[in-house]
């Protein structure tokens, strides 16, 4: 039987007309191998609403892997998130303008989740098929992290793998800011088709050095 697994992607937010998270996912809509069938979901840059369309959507296509991707402005790299942590502490509002500070993602759960994807073997897969790629130790504290925290809290105990991946800008986008770096679209579909059969592939992690000094 073919594994499922689920790709979301952010819509766009703080004013911008792309997200290069969905433009990603959307591509691999569909997009199946010998054992794995893709779906894909588009998530709003939304606090807590952002966590209940996610788990309806668990719910519905009881997906055995979930991939969350989100834009990082400003990273260069395609960065493979270790660990979500239990806060939300906004810099910039919401597409529904709420900006929460310092407040529990679940009241409930534990301080920390890790990502039960190969993370860094999916890193290797990335840079083997010559991608900027690279572990990430924060995914933030805006709806990224928020998602990313909600899908472990949702998922923990169960057989479900899951995680999160941040992706550059669009080159397009990083024109707008002086000095940031950005990546084609075609990269970045690219290194979520490499994180999707890396994980479907299964397996333990590659026992590599991954982490940073700060």
């Amino acid at each position: 039987m073919k594994k499922t697994v689920l790709l979301t992607g952010f819509e766009p937010f703080n004013g911008a007309s792309v997200n290069p998270a969905w433009e990603a996912v959307r591509a691999l809509k569909g997009w199946s191998g010998d054992d794995f069938l893709v779906e894909v979901l588009q998530l709003p840059c939304v606090f807590g609403f952002a966590n209940r369309v996610l788990a309806g959507a668990i719910d519905e296509i009881k997906p055995d892997v979930v991939i969350a991707v989100g834009q990082a402005g400003g990273r260069a790299d395609l960065t493979v998130e270790r660990v979500a942590i239990n806060v939300d502490d906004a810099p910039i509002v919401d597409n529904d303008r709420q900006q929460p500070v310092d407040a529990a993602i679940a009241e409930d759960g534990p301080a920390a989740y890790f990502s039960t994807l190969p993370i860094k073997a999916i890193v290797a897969g990335m840079r083997e098929r010559g991608l900027r790629a690279s572990v990430s130790q924060t995914a933030g504290t805006f709806v990224c992290n928020h998602v990313f925290y909600g899908l472990m809290h949702r998922i923990d105990g169960s057989a479900i793998r899951g995680g999160f991946i941040h992706v550059p800008y669009l080159p397009e986008q990083a024109a707008a800011f002086a000095g940031a770096p950005g990546m084609a679209l075609e990269e970045i579909v690219e290194g979520l088709r490499v994180a999707v059969e890396v994980t479907v592939r299964g397996g333990a992690d590659t026992a590599v050095v991954g982490g940073a000094t700060h």
